[in-house]
């Protein structure tokens, strides 16, 4: 288990300071990633780097992407922060069930933004959801108050020897950039054959089939083998 395999993704952050406390919150419990999706305020801002006071280091060699997608190619396994129930194929888990979560993996918390949170296009990219529990009557926490309390949680869960994973090492999970590749070749295919109809629909076909394949934790060997079968289907053709 290594702390350096764990990212904290910031999607859509609208205030300088709430970038700035989540960079502290990460430097606080010794982790040291953080990616930020198309922020709102320019980054790096002197408010930002103000306000992660001594955390400058995370802030600087964060990076920055223009959307989720591109943010995924060395992730693993994607958790999504939710404060509300999503009613998709999507495992949902509390804090206690990151315990069963193979930290030895390259894993990404999912932050949406301020203001509206994370939109189910969003979530789709996820293995699981995870919810804080809060008062059910006030659930909405602040962005960093939600990093800070995940990161503690993880840190605890580094700090136990109580975890043991017995998946063969022979096993390797696909990346989400090899999985990602995979729907591509897949949804290229579909388009050939007008599959997606009526077309205001797509949206949610694609949410629909993401949400398949990224819980279905593919080794890389079976995305090789899907692939595979997809580009056959595409040449038969």
């Amino acid at each position: 288990m290594n702390k350096s395999k764990v990212t904290f993704i910031l999607h859509k952050p609208q205030l300088s300071e709430n970038i700035g406390a989540c960079a502290r919150a990460i430097k606080n419990f010794n982790f040291q990633k953080l990616y930020v999706i198309d922020p709102k305020p320019i980054f790096p801002n002197d408010k930002i780097l103000a306000t992660s006071v001594g955390a400058k280091d995370i802030i600087k060699k964060s990076k920055v992407f223009d959307n989720l997608e591109s943010s995924l190619g060395d992730i693993d396994i994607l958790i999504a922060t939710s404060a509300r129930f999503r009613n998709k194929n999507v495992k949902h888990i509390n804090l206690d069930g990151l315990k069963n979560i193979d930290f030895r993996k390259k894993i990404g918390f999912l932050f949406g933004s301020e203001a509206s949170g994370l939109s189910n296009k969003e979530v789709s990219y996820a293995n699981y959801t995870l919810q804080i529990p809060t008062n059910i009557n006030f659930k909405s926490l602040n962005l960093s108050h939600s990093l800070i309390i995940i990161a503690q949680f993880i840190s605890s869960i580094f700090n136990s020897k109580s975890n043991h994973f017995k998946k063969s090492k022979k096993v390797k999970t696909a990346s989400k950039k090899e999985i990602q590749l995979m729907i591509n070749l897949c949804v290229k295919n579909l388009e050939n054959i007008d599959f997606f109809k009526p077309k205001e629909k797509k949206p949610i076909m694609l949410e629909n089939l993401r949400n398949i394949f990224y819980r279905m934790d593919l080794s890389d060997k079976e995305t090789r083998i899907l692939s595979s079968v997809f580009a056959s289907l595409g040449k038969k053709r």
